[in-house]
């Protein structure tokens, strides 16, 4: 059974950090495409990040996230610095298979869902 499971959120101060993971069970990372997805409150869900054969960020993220894989692991991870209150959002990860090229922050495009995990930045 294909899963994915985030963990890593909290609440943290403005100008904090916090690695958000995604743990992958029921396939491999080798050939996926991964995203990470933000949705706060009364907003639609948006692109933040994505990593296949190549990385994606968000312009207002880069330069602050980075996003990695390890694939002995399983695990995807988002590691986000100089956070802001307009960060605050549930983060998801998604997951497409087969993907041979550059990836995309549509989540259309994705197949598979984590169940979010809560990121809150505020003093």
């Amino acid at each position: 059974q294909l899963q994915l499971v985030e963990s890593g959120g909290d609440l943290v101060q403005p100008g904090g950090s916090l690695r958000l993971s995604c743990a992958a069970s029921g396939f491999t990372l080798d050939d996926a495409g991964i995203g990470w997805f933000r949705q706060a409150p009364g907003k639609e869900r948006e692109g933040v990040s994505c990593i296949s054969r190549r990385e994606y960020y968000k312009r207002s993220v880069n330069g602050r996230f980075t996003i990695s894989r390890d694939n002995a692991k399983n695990t995807v991870y988002l590691e986000m610095n100089s956070l802001k209150p307009e960060d605050t959002a549930v983060y998801y990860c998604a997951a497409v298979l087969s993907v041979q090229a550059g990836c995309l922050t549509i989540p259309s495009w994705y197949t598979y869902w984590g169940q979010g995990t809560q990121v809150t930045v505020s003093s």
